[in-house]
Order: structure tokens, then sequence, then C-alpha cells
């Protein structure tokens, strides 16, 4: 009965640890601020284009509450990112290439274009670091691993800004680029996708 008593003391002592030990790594919520920037560039037979994310969500945590001086002072201070964007609120400027677009993304079946990080690597310079981020990036339907170069800088009122892009084929997820007007554009394979997006926890 003793040693009973004893066990269940010392299980308590653990798990007031444990508590102790989990609210003084509790981490930091991190949002999206306003300015931030997402789009897609590309080409077709006829012109290039630039269509410009209208809606970006971000579900992202860190371990400090200034992020911004954390990261470029050389810190893995953001521990967790999953970015989405809705497939019909991508903009392309133009009405039917709007139409033609979300019909070959699969926008009914699939809404978003998320990307969720894995892991990342940092190279500190005098006054940014230099990201390598390994993650999954989702469209739709079809998931990919890729590593993305990226840069981030302090931009000041703990908001870290972080920028970068990525090139790929959009038959590497399934996309079959359109065309329009009778087939006389054709959109081209290869698409570039830009970041400029502005942290804080």
């Amino acid at each position: 009965m003793q040693m009973n008593f004893k066990q269940s003391l010392l299980t308590v002592a653990i798990a007031s640890v444990a508590v102790v030990g989990w609210k003084a790594i509790d981490h930091q919520p991190v949002t999206l601020q306003p300015k931030s920037r997402l789009w897609v560039d590309g080409t077709s037979s006829v012109r290039s284009y630039s269509c410009k994310a209208g809606e970006i969500n971000l579900k992202a945590q860190a371990s400090a509450p200034d992020v911004g001086r954390a990261v470029v002072a050389g810190g893995k201070a953001v521990v967790s990112v999953v970015l989405k964007v809705p497939v019909e609120k991508l903009d392309c400027a133009n009405g039917t290439m709007n139409e033609h677009m979300r019909k070959a993304m699969k926008e009914k079946e699939n809404a978003d274009i998320e990307f969720r990080m894995e892991s990342y690597d940092l190279v500190k310079s005098a006054d940014s670091v230099a990201i390598t981020l390994v993650g999954t990036l989702t469209i739709a339907g079809t998931a990919k691993p890729i590593t993305m170069p990226a840069v981030a800088h302090d931009a000041g009122n703990g908001v870290l800004r972080v920028t970068g892009g990525y090139e790929f084929l959009m038959s590497q997820f399934g996309v079959k680029p359109p065309s329009l007007m009778m087939g006389m554009m054709k959109v081209r394979d290869k698409v570039n996708v830009h970041f400029d997006l502005l942290l804080k926890s």
C-alpha cells in the first residue's frame, strides 16, 4: 500500500514536470500579414501571363515570440507551415483564362493548392538567411515532394519576410495545360510560382 502511494506521488511529480516543460516550449501561432503575395507566371503560344492568388491561407507555428529576429539570427524558430491557396481565387486578369485554368486544375474536386513544410535548412549571411525548404506540394489532388529555395529578412516589428519561387511542369501534377481561342492560344507546361510572405508570431 505504501509502495503504491509512493508510486502515485512519483507519477504526479513526473506529470507535473512534463506539463511545466510543455508550457515552457509552448508554440506561438504565426499569422500572415497584409501585403503578402503569391503569384504564378507562365507563357503561352501567344503571350505571357500572370495569375495572382486572391487569397492565401496559412496555418503555422513558431517557437519564439519574435519570429523575424529569431530566424534571421539563424534559429529554426518556425516549427510548422501549411499554406493553402484556393484555386477559385486565382486571378489571371482574364475571365476566359480563369475558367480554363480552374477547370484544368480540377477545382471542383480539389479546391486548394497546398504546400506542407516538412523540414528546412538555414544559411545565415549578414542581414538575411538563405532557406532550403523541403515539403510536399499538392496540386489538383496530386502530391509531390519538393525542395524550394527562399530568402528571409527581418522586416521589423517582429515580422519575417520570406521570398522565393519554384519552377515546375503542370503535367507533373496531372494538369493538362489549357488552350484557348479554339486552340489558337496554347498554355505552355512550365510555370513559376513566386511568393513574398510577411509572417508574424
